[in-house]
């Protein structure tokens, strides 16, 4: 899954050849995941249809202040797309439409728009050569990254005047990299690498049986796709679960047991900044496991259980430099048991959940937590979506290793 999932691009349009290319560049936005509205000059016209790029973004197309063919005219409210845009893209950005961004000239739809937008801007380069390396564009480029945009630089090659040279806007593909790079070096994970587990574990009595629990794994898997959108490499070590995800940042590695999970989470510790262990790891499993299925030929089953090991601590034993966090849900004693559990097992942070609370625990799309950090510092919250307490946990958590 793309950086730029979910996201809300909005793509302006001005009249150069290189226009013919945003058709190219609205499906792999779209193929990326992020919705696309487009706001289109009229000179863009010449060079691709407001048609095409309306079926490839699926939205309507905008180039004027009200919708001209309308009888009622509707005005296009530039204040609203800038605001609606997380990114403002204008490809291609002709000589022309960055004097006049640079300079503040406000005479089109996809200008008035710009400089409403609240959102970073990036701009792709479009003209010949000489155009290019003319003093007033280069003035434009340097007014325009003090502004804050963030220029695609042009590329070489073959233009449409026949001439071979700077002036060539980047690729559809080479842009869409630029921006998920450009937006990965500025995220507060970048470079970071944590280790998540997720999910319950199933101890085998025999082929067939299983003592397992009732997580549903969705807290640690909304916490690893936090953590990939802050740009973290994340490996997430997940005991059978429903739960889905798809992220270029996120490695799943699927375990059954807890010993199975032990292994692997011992496997990666040493390599990552921070780990978040948040599976319901089963307490204890069977001594034995039955190599058949056991039959029904008695009114009562006795099994023998034996402790697991305790990941945790395992892990709060051997950290060097790792920022470690755990979970501790609880029914009576919350805070008294959370904080033992912190510094028994040499945590940096422990989350803390009571099945006494309404809308916690396993089976819930929401969560109510307290923090504690190992200074015994508390945070309480209140209840929230998992996604809503995941972003709640990795603030903590940046702001706990920034500090």
């Amino acid at each position: 899954m793309s950086i730029l999932n979910g996201k809300n691009i909005l793509l302006g349009i001005s009249g150069g050849i290189a226009a013919y290319k945003t058709a190219s560049l609205v499906r792999l936005f779209v193929k990326s995941g992020a919705n696309v509205k487009v706001v289109i000059t009229s000179s863009a016209k010449d060079f691709i249809t407001p048609l095409t790029l309306s079926t490839l973004s699926k939205n309507p197309v905008h180039s004027s202040f009200t919708n001209e063919e309308d009888d009622n005219a509707v005005w296009n409210n530039h204040v609203d797309l800038g605001l609606w845009a997380d990114y403002f893209v204008i490809a291609p950005a002709t000589a022309n439409t960055l004097s006049k961004m640079a300079n503040g000239v406000c005479d089109n739809l996809l200008l008035a728009t710009y400089l409403s937008a609240k959102c970073p801007v990036y701009f792709a380069p479009a003209m010949d050569l000489d155009m290019y390396k003319h003093p007033s564009t280069l003035n434009s480029f340097k007014k325009l990254n003090a502004y804050g945009n963030i220029m695609v630089p042009a590329t070489s090659g073959e233009l449409a005047s026949g001439l071979v040279g700077k002036g060539r806007m980047a690729e559809p593909e080479d842009i869409i990299t630029f921006i998920e790079n450009d937006i990965l070096d500025k995220l507060p994970l970048r470079g970071k690498k944590i280790l998540i587990t997720a999910g319950p574990t199933y101890e085998a009595i025999d082929p067939v049986r299983f003592i397992g629990n009732h997580s549903s794994g969705k807290m640690g898997f909304e916490i690893a796709k936090a953590s990939a959108n802050l740009g973290a490499s994340v490996t997430l070590i997940t005991g059978p679960t429903h739960q889905k995800v798809n992220h270029t940042l996120i490695h799943v590695v699927p375990v059954v047991s807890a010993q199975d999970m032990y292994d692997a989470a011992h496997k990666y510790f040493n390599t990552v900044d921070i780990a978040i262990l948040s599976a319901a790891v089963a307490d204890f499993t069977p001594k034995e496991v039955s190599s058949k299925k056991i039959k029904k030929n008695h009114s009562t089953l006795t099994l023998e259980l034996t402790k697991t090991k305790d990941i945790l601590e395992s892990l709060g034993k051997i950290k060097k430099q790792q920022y470690l966090v755990g979970f501790a849900l609880e029914t009576n004693n919350e805070l008294e048991n959370a904080i033992g559990k912190l510094k028994r097992k040499h945590l940096n942070l422990i989350v803390l959940n009571s099945l006494n609370d309404k809308g916690a625990g396993f089976k819930t799309e929401t969560n109510k937590v307290t923090f504690i950090d190992d200074k015994e510092t508390i945070t309480e919250h209140q209840l929230k979506t998992k996604a809503g307490v995941a972003q709640d946990l990795l603030t903590e958590i940046i702001k706990q290793i920034d500090a």
